[in-house]
Protein backbone atom coordinates (compact mmCIF):
# COMPACT_ATOMS: atom_id res chain seq x y z
CA UNK A 1 0.00 0.00 0.00
CA UNK A 2 1.08 3.55 -0.67
CA UNK A 3 1.43 5.85 2.31
CA UNK A 4 1.11 8.96 0.16
CA UNK A 5 -1.76 9.87 -2.13
CA UNK A 6 0.30 10.15 -5.29
CA UNK A 7 0.01 7.30 -7.78
CA UNK A 8 3.71 6.75 -8.40
CA UNK A 9 7.13 7.64 -7.06
CA UNK A 10 8.60 11.10 -7.18
CA UNK A 11 11.65 11.46 -9.40
CA UNK A 12 14.22 11.36 -6.61
CA UNK A 13 13.46 7.85 -5.29
CA UNK A 14 12.92 6.57 -8.84
CA UNK A 15 16.34 7.84 -9.82
CA UNK A 16 17.81 5.94 -6.86
CA UNK A 17 16.66 2.69 -8.48
CA UNK A 18 18.35 3.74 -11.72
CA UNK A 19 21.58 4.53 -9.86
CA UNK A 20 21.55 1.06 -8.34
CA UNK A 21 21.04 -0.76 -11.62
CA UNK A 22 23.58 1.45 -13.40
CA UNK A 23 26.10 0.45 -10.74
CA UNK A 24 25.22 -3.23 -11.11
CA UNK A 25 25.81 -3.06 -14.85
CA UNK A 26 29.06 -1.15 -14.35
CA UNK A 27 30.35 -3.70 -11.86
CA UNK A 28 29.17 -6.91 -13.56
CA UNK A 29 28.72 -6.09 -17.27
CA UNK A 30 25.74 -8.47 -17.05
CA UNK A 31 23.45 -7.58 -19.96
CA UNK A 32 20.42 -8.41 -17.80
CA UNK A 33 20.91 -5.10 -16.01
CA UNK A 34 21.34 -3.11 -19.20
CA UNK A 35 18.17 -4.72 -20.55
CA UNK A 36 16.33 -3.76 -17.37
CA UNK A 37 17.51 -0.17 -17.75
CA UNK A 38 16.75 0.15 -21.44
CA UNK A 39 13.56 -1.89 -21.42
CA UNK A 40 11.87 -0.62 -18.28
CA UNK A 41 13.62 1.92 -16.08
CA UNK A 42 14.69 4.50 -18.65
CA UNK A 43 11.31 4.39 -20.46
CA UNK A 44 9.75 5.00 -17.05
CA UNK A 45 12.14 7.88 -16.47
CA UNK A 46 10.99 9.43 -19.74
CA UNK A 47 7.59 10.00 -18.10
CA UNK A 48 9.24 12.68 -15.94
CA UNK A 49 10.94 14.48 -18.85
CA UNK A 50 9.66 17.98 -19.49
CA UNK A 51 10.68 19.62 -22.77
CA UNK A 52 7.86 22.17 -22.66
CA UNK A 53 10.03 24.37 -20.44
CA UNK A 54 13.51 25.14 -21.70
CA UNK A 55 16.18 24.10 -21.01
CA UNK A 56 14.58 20.66 -20.95
CA UNK A 57 14.95 18.60 -17.77
CA UNK A 58 13.28 16.06 -15.55
CA UNK A 59 10.54 17.30 -13.25
CA UNK A 60 9.74 15.97 -9.82
CA UNK A 61 6.56 14.08 -10.81
CA UNK A 62 5.48 12.58 -14.15
CA UNK A 63 4.27 15.01 -16.77
CA UNK A 64 0.89 13.27 -17.03
CA UNK A 65 -0.01 15.16 -13.85
CA UNK A 66 0.98 18.54 -15.31
CA UNK A 67 3.95 20.71 -14.51
CA UNK A 68 5.79 20.09 -11.25
CA UNK A 69 8.92 21.63 -9.77
CA UNK A 70 12.25 20.95 -11.42
CA UNK A 71 15.09 20.51 -8.96
CA UNK A 72 18.65 21.07 -10.05
CA UNK A 73 19.97 18.38 -7.72
CA UNK A 74 17.48 15.77 -8.98
CA UNK A 75 18.84 16.33 -12.46
CA UNK A 76 22.49 16.17 -11.38
CA UNK A 77 22.07 12.69 -9.91
CA UNK A 78 20.63 11.56 -13.24
CA UNK A 79 23.36 13.28 -15.25
CA UNK A 80 25.94 11.38 -13.19
CA UNK A 81 24.15 8.11 -13.94
CA UNK A 82 24.16 8.94 -17.65
CA UNK A 83 27.91 9.57 -17.45
CA UNK A 84 28.35 6.14 -15.87
CA UNK A 85 26.16 4.53 -18.52
CA UNK A 86 28.18 6.16 -21.27
CA UNK A 87 31.43 4.96 -19.70
CA UNK A 88 30.02 1.42 -19.37
CA UNK A 89 28.46 1.16 -22.84
CA UNK A 90 30.17 3.67 -25.12
CA UNK A 91 26.69 4.67 -26.29
CA UNK A 92 26.82 8.40 -27.03
CA UNK A 93 23.07 8.69 -26.43
CA UNK A 94 23.86 8.64 -22.72
CA UNK A 95 26.60 11.24 -22.95
CA UNK A 96 24.24 13.45 -24.95
CA UNK A 97 21.66 13.13 -22.18
CA UNK A 98 24.24 14.06 -19.53
CA UNK A 99 25.23 17.11 -21.57
CA UNK A 100 21.59 18.13 -22.03
CA UNK A 101 21.07 17.99 -18.26
CA UNK A 102 24.31 19.91 -17.74
CA UNK A 103 22.75 22.79 -19.69
CA UNK A 104 19.71 22.78 -17.43
CA UNK A 105 21.79 22.51 -14.26
CA UNK A 106 23.98 25.48 -15.12
CA UNK A 107 20.98 27.54 -16.14
CA UNK A 108 20.51 27.59 -12.36
CA UNK A 109 23.80 29.45 -11.82
CA UNK A 110 23.76 33.23 -11.55
CA UNK A 111 25.79 36.03 -9.99
CA UNK A 112 23.72 36.39 -6.83
CA UNK A 113 25.90 35.46 -3.84
CA UNK A 114 28.82 35.54 -6.25
CA UNK A 115 27.74 32.44 -8.14
CA UNK A 116 26.36 29.04 -7.25
CA UNK A 117 23.41 26.94 -8.40
CA UNK A 118 19.95 27.20 -6.88
CA UNK A 119 18.17 24.20 -5.41
CA UNK A 120 14.94 24.47 -7.41
CA UNK A 121 14.06 26.27 -10.62
CA UNK A 122 10.69 27.35 -9.22
CA UNK A 123 12.01 28.32 -5.76
CA UNK A 124 15.08 30.46 -6.31
CA UNK A 125 15.49 31.26 -2.64
CA UNK A 126 18.63 29.34 -1.70
CA UNK A 127 21.79 27.87 -3.15
CA UNK A 128 22.45 24.46 -1.71
CA UNK A 129 25.41 22.18 -1.26
CA UNK A 130 23.29 19.37 -2.71
CA UNK A 131 22.97 21.17 -6.04
CA UNK A 132 26.52 22.54 -6.23
CA UNK A 133 28.73 19.75 -4.89
CA UNK A 134 27.43 17.05 -7.29
CA UNK A 135 27.58 19.60 -10.12
CA UNK A 136 31.31 19.95 -9.43
CA UNK A 137 31.53 16.16 -9.62
CA UNK A 138 29.57 16.16 -12.87
CA UNK A 139 31.84 18.76 -14.47
CA UNK A 140 34.96 16.90 -13.36
CA UNK A 141 33.58 13.71 -14.89
CA UNK A 142 32.62 15.48 -18.12
CA UNK A 143 36.19 16.79 -18.30
CA UNK A 144 37.52 13.25 -17.87
CA UNK A 145 35.18 11.95 -20.57
CA UNK A 146 35.55 14.75 -23.13
CA UNK A 147 38.90 16.37 -22.35
CA UNK A 148 37.23 19.77 -22.75
CA UNK A 149 38.83 22.18 -20.28
CA UNK A 150 35.60 24.21 -20.10
CA UNK A 151 34.24 21.51 -17.81
CA UNK A 152 37.36 21.47 -15.65
CA UNK A 153 37.22 25.23 -15.12
CA UNK A 154 33.54 25.04 -14.26
CA UNK A 155 34.18 22.17 -11.86
CA UNK A 156 36.80 24.23 -10.06
CA UNK A 157 34.60 27.34 -9.98
CA UNK A 158 31.66 25.37 -8.56
CA UNK A 159 33.86 23.60 -6.03
CA UNK A 160 35.49 26.82 -4.84
CA UNK A 161 32.15 28.63 -4.58
CA UNK A 162 30.73 25.83 -2.43
CA UNK A 163 33.82 25.65 -0.25
CA UNK A 164 33.85 29.42 0.26
CA UNK A 165 30.17 29.72 1.16
CA UNK A 166 29.14 26.44 2.79
CA UNK A 167 32.15 24.84 4.49
CA UNK A 168 32.18 24.86 8.29
CA UNK A 169 35.85 25.71 8.90
CA UNK A 170 35.72 24.31 12.43
CA UNK A 171 35.33 20.68 11.31
CA UNK A 172 35.51 20.72 7.48
CA UNK A 173 31.94 19.40 7.21
CA UNK A 174 29.51 21.15 4.87
CA UNK A 175 26.41 23.12 5.80
CA UNK A 176 23.21 22.65 3.84
CA UNK A 177 22.46 25.92 2.04
CA UNK A 178 22.75 29.68 1.94
CA UNK A 179 19.75 31.92 1.29
CA UNK A 180 19.75 34.95 -0.97
CA UNK A 181 19.64 37.03 2.20
CA UNK A 182 22.98 35.47 3.24
CA UNK A 183 21.50 33.29 5.98
CA UNK A 184 23.26 29.93 6.23
CA UNK A 185 21.23 26.84 7.11
CA UNK A 186 23.77 24.99 9.24
CA UNK A 187 22.17 21.56 9.11
CA UNK A 188 24.70 18.92 8.11
CA UNK A 189 23.92 15.86 6.01
CA UNK A 190 26.28 13.09 4.99
CA UNK A 191 25.68 13.40 1.26
CA UNK A 192 26.69 17.04 1.05
CA UNK A 193 30.13 16.37 2.46
CA UNK A 194 30.34 13.15 0.46
CA UNK A 195 29.98 14.95 -2.83
CA UNK A 196 32.60 17.54 -1.89
CA UNK A 197 34.95 14.68 -0.99
CA UNK A 198 34.36 13.10 -4.39
CA UNK A 199 34.73 16.44 -6.17
CA UNK A 200 38.01 17.04 -4.36
CA UNK A 201 39.36 13.64 -5.37
CA UNK A 202 38.34 14.08 -9.01
CA UNK A 203 39.88 17.55 -9.15
CA UNK A 204 43.06 16.22 -7.58
CA UNK A 205 43.23 13.56 -10.29
CA UNK A 206 42.62 16.15 -12.99
CA UNK A 207 45.08 18.78 -11.73
CA UNK A 208 47.44 16.94 -9.33
CA UNK A 209 46.93 19.90 -7.00
CA UNK A 210 47.27 18.33 -3.56
CA UNK A 211 45.07 21.03 -2.02
CA UNK A 212 42.04 19.19 -3.40
CA UNK A 213 43.18 15.88 -1.92
CA UNK A 214 43.87 17.48 1.44
CA UNK A 215 40.42 19.08 1.40
CA UNK A 216 38.86 15.67 0.72
CA UNK A 217 40.80 14.03 3.54
CA UNK A 218 39.87 16.76 6.01
CA UNK A 219 36.18 16.53 5.11
CA UNK A 220 36.26 12.73 5.34
CA UNK A 221 37.82 12.91 8.79
CA UNK A 222 35.43 15.64 9.88
CA UNK A 223 32.45 13.67 8.60
CA UNK A 224 33.56 10.55 10.44
CA UNK A 225 33.85 12.49 13.70
CA UNK A 226 30.63 14.45 13.19
CA UNK A 227 28.29 11.79 11.84
CA UNK A 228 29.39 8.41 13.24
CA UNK A 229 28.01 7.61 16.69
CA UNK A 230 27.31 4.60 18.85
CA UNK A 231 23.84 3.12 18.48
CA UNK A 232 22.21 0.17 20.23
CA UNK A 233 22.37 -3.23 18.54
CA UNK A 234 21.14 -6.72 19.39
CA UNK A 235 24.25 -7.37 21.48
CA UNK A 236 25.33 -3.99 22.80
CA UNK A 237 26.19 -1.02 20.69
CA UNK A 238 28.14 -0.27 17.56
CA UNK A 239 29.36 2.73 15.58
CA UNK A 240 26.94 3.77 12.82
CA UNK A 241 26.54 6.52 10.30
CA UNK A 242 23.17 8.37 10.70
CA UNK A 243 19.72 7.06 9.86
CA UNK A 244 19.79 8.36 6.30
CA UNK A 245 20.62 5.46 3.96
CA UNK A 246 20.64 7.28 0.61
CA UNK A 247 22.60 10.21 2.03
CA UNK A 248 25.12 7.70 3.39
CA UNK A 249 25.33 5.98 0.00
CA UNK A 250 26.25 9.29 -1.59
CA UNK A 251 28.82 9.85 1.16
CA UNK A 252 30.24 6.45 0.25
CA UNK A 253 30.79 7.59 -3.35
CA UNK A 254 33.23 10.14 -2.01
CA UNK A 255 34.79 7.83 0.55
CA UNK A 256 35.39 5.13 -2.06
CA UNK A 257 37.04 7.60 -4.42
CA UNK A 258 39.25 8.86 -1.59
CA UNK A 259 40.17 5.34 -0.50
CA UNK A 260 41.45 4.65 -4.02
CA UNK A 261 43.89 7.53 -3.54
CA UNK A 262 45.06 7.27 0.04
CA UNK A 263 44.26 3.69 1.11
CA UNK A 264 42.73 4.76 4.43
CA UNK A 265 40.30 1.96 5.20
CA UNK A 266 38.59 3.37 8.29
CA UNK A 267 35.74 5.25 6.64
CA UNK A 268 34.82 2.74 3.94
CA UNK A 269 35.09 -0.14 6.41
CA UNK A 270 32.56 1.45 8.74
CA UNK A 271 30.10 1.98 5.89
CA UNK A 272 30.50 -1.61 4.75
CA UNK A 273 30.09 -2.94 8.28
CA UNK A 274 26.98 -0.79 8.80
CA UNK A 275 25.38 -1.99 5.58
CA UNK A 276 26.02 -5.66 6.31
CA UNK A 277 24.68 -5.27 9.82
CA UNK A 278 21.54 -3.73 8.34
CA UNK A 279 21.26 -6.57 5.82
CA UNK A 280 21.35 -9.14 8.59
CA UNK A 281 19.51 -7.35 11.41
CA UNK A 282 17.28 -4.48 10.28
CA UNK A 283 15.02 -5.76 7.48
CA UNK A 284 11.32 -6.50 7.90
CA UNK A 285 9.45 -9.70 7.07
CA UNK A 286 9.38 -8.65 3.41
CA UNK A 287 13.12 -8.11 3.31
CA UNK A 288 12.76 -4.32 3.16
CA UNK A 289 14.97 -1.79 4.91
CA UNK A 290 13.78 1.10 7.03
CA UNK A 291 15.87 4.20 7.54
CA UNK A 292 17.77 2.87 10.57
CA UNK A 293 20.52 0.36 9.97
CA UNK A 294 21.01 -0.67 13.59
CA UNK A 295 17.48 -2.01 14.14
CA UNK A 296 14.27 -2.89 12.29
CA UNK A 297 11.90 -0.01 11.62
CA UNK A 298 8.57 0.12 13.43
CA UNK A 299 7.09 1.96 10.46
CA UNK A 300 4.77 -0.18 8.36
CA UNK A 301 5.65 1.85 5.26
CA UNK A 302 9.12 1.55 3.76
CA UNK A 303 10.50 4.20 1.44
CA UNK A 304 11.65 3.26 -2.04
CA UNK A 305 14.83 5.34 -1.71
CA UNK A 306 15.91 3.70 1.56
CA UNK A 307 15.89 0.39 -0.31
CA UNK A 308 17.02 1.44 -3.78
CA UNK A 309 20.22 2.96 -2.41
CA UNK A 310 21.24 -0.38 -0.91
CA UNK A 311 21.47 -1.81 -4.43
CA UNK A 312 24.12 0.77 -5.28
CA UNK A 313 25.90 0.43 -1.95
CA UNK A 314 26.35 -3.34 -2.08
CA UNK A 315 27.22 -3.19 -5.78
CA UNK A 316 29.94 -0.63 -5.09
CA UNK A 317 31.38 -2.74 -2.25
CA UNK A 318 32.21 -5.41 -4.83
CA UNK A 319 35.06 -3.35 -6.30
CA UNK A 320 36.31 -1.81 -3.09
CA UNK A 321 39.49 -3.94 -3.17
CA UNK A 322 40.17 -3.63 0.52
CA UNK A 323 43.45 -5.06 1.70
Amino acid sequence: AQKQKQEVSFLWPYSGVISGVVSLYKETKDSTYLSLLEGRLLPGLDKYFDASRQPAAYQSYPVFAGHSDRFYDDNVWLALDFCSLYESTGNTTYLDKALLLYEFIYSGWDDKLGGGIYWCEQKKESKNTCSNAPSAVLCARLFTITGDSVYLHRAIDTYQWTKQHLLDPSDHVYWDNISLTDDISKHKYTYNSGQMIEAGVLLYRATRDTTFLRDAQQTAEGSFKHFASNRPTTDGEQLFYPSSPWFNTILFRGLKALYAEDGNEAYVSLMRDNAYYALNHSRDENGLFGNSWNKPSDNRFKWLLDNACMIELFSEFSSLNQK
